[in-house]
């Protein structure tokens, strides 16, 4: 079983390894934005979450474009629109 999940990886990798790697930061900034927001639940850090979320989805876009992903584009474009309109509330209005 670990020798197919290092093939998969491997087989990612090689068919685009720019989103490879896009795909890796994304995942590392949505994991952390979402255990901000886990763990500050009851008062939300929104200043640190919304911001890493929004850099994951345009992330997530790029990779999606690459590996020619409509719907993974389809749904981090709606959460890059609103993350966007997050971030306008909480830094600009």
């Amino acid at each position: 079983m670990i020798v197919q999940i290092k093939n998969f990886f491997k087989e990612s990798y090689k068919s685009s390894p720019i989103a490879f790697w896009c795909e890796m930061v994304e995942a590392a900034f949505l994991i952390g934005a979402s255990a901000v927001l886990t763990f500050t639940v009851l008062d939300p850090a929104t200043k640190i979450f919304v911001p890493m979320y929004i850099v994951g989805s345009i992330l997530g876009i790029i990779s999606g474009v690459y590996r020619k992903a409509a719907f993974v584009i389809v749904l981090c474009t709606w959460f890059t629109i609103m993350n966007s309109i997050a971030l306008y509330q909480l830094f600009i209005a």
